[in-house]
């Protein structure tokens, strides 16, 4: 028998046996569980804005709610056995930081409420039937936006003189991946800009991807959202310095950290709306009835230090549209 028969038998034995375990008692401190498949080095920031959102809620941790963190390090067996010892652990409320977590929740059968903390296309992922209603115990926050790659584009044509060609970094086993690709074919075209998809699985990818830039005639990169790059972050900015690489980032941590510049959703304020939900489900609300977010706001941040290092000059009209620009 195999490892996932395995795992899916004792998530049904620990379903099955649910309601013959003691439930929590009155005046117990609520206990929520929180599963990705990221590292805590790099959820930190989102972690902090989580339990942000729920002090101001009026739940602090330790004294309020209880959370059990569980952080997997992009290994697939791990996340497994940590989504076992969360449903084990009889939690309220399990918040997911990622379609492979949200995925394997689904999967495991468990009606314990789901909290997606972000999630590229959750009705495409099959984890809702619609956003506006989700019909099932999952919902939370959506970062869907088609419009994204195509502003993304935008950005690298006004920022990199005569672009012609773009190499795309994904990862093709990322849940969204596909749709986010065909929303960047859709821009591409529509800019008149060629586009070379780059599949990037693991760690090992990333050098020969940045090395293969010039042999694929790519004059900038546009990376989309991969757990693989979320763990890789400190890797990929030392590379794009190295090998002087015009890179905009879907997350605004990537330029914090020292990336050139990024536009899209600040993942921060998703983990703080996130603890909303959590909180509504733990007053009674049913995730079936709660309707999933959709991004209203989004960021455009530049990094002038790493335009400096690949001798990169940002124009005065694109600085100005800017968010905010690190000096």
């Amino acid at each position: 028998m195999t490892k996932s028969f395995h795992f899916w038998l004792l998530i049904t034995v620990l379903l099955t046996t649910t309601c013959f375990v003691q439930a929590q008692q009155p005046g117990e401190m609520p206990r929520i569980g929180f599963l990705t498949n990221n590292s805590a080095a790099t959820f930190s920031a989102g972690d902090a804005a989580f339990r942000r959102g729920l002090r101001e809620l009026g739940r602090i941790e330790g004294k309020d709610i209880d959370i059990y963190w569980r952080y997997a390090e992009g290994n697939p067996e791990r996340l497994r056995q940590m989504l076992t010892e969360l449903i084990s652990s009889q939690v309220k409320v399990i918040v997911t930081g990622g379609p492979s977590a949200t995925r394997m929740a689904k999967q495991s059968g468990t009606m314990i409420p789901i909290v997606m903390a972000t999630d590229p296309d959750p009705v495409a992922n099959g984890f809702v039937a619609s956003l506006a209603r989700p019909g099932g115990n999952i919902t939370g926050l959506s970062t869907l936006a088609p419009e994204i790659s195509g502003k993304q584009l935008e950005i690298l044509k006004e920022v990199v003189p005569r672009l012609s060609r773009v190499a795309v970094f994904g990862t093709s086993s990322s849940p969204g991946n596909t749709n986010r690709i065909k929303e960047v074919e859709l821009a591409a075209a529509a800019l008149g800009v060629k586009h070379q998809y780059v599949d990037i699985l693991g760690a090992n990818d990333i050098e020969p991807a940045f090395g293969k830039l010039r042999e694929r005639r790519a004059d900038a990169v546009l990376q989309l959202s991969s757990t693989v790059f979320n763990s890789q972050r400190a890797r990929i900015l030392e590379l794009a310095t190295k090998y002087r690489a015009a890179v905009i980032y879907p997350w605004t941590e990537f330029v914090e950290a020292g990336g050139l510049m990024s536009y899209g959703v600040r993942l921060t304020d998703l983990h703080h709306r996130a603890a909303t939900y959590v909180d509504k489900i733990l007053k009674g609300a049913k995730p079936a009835d709660l309707p999933v977010e959709q991004p209203i706001k989004f960021e455009f941040i530049v990094n002038l230090k790493a335009a400096k290092q690949i001798g990169l000059t940002i124009p005065p009209n694109v600085l100005v549209r800017a968010d905010r620009v690190i000096r």
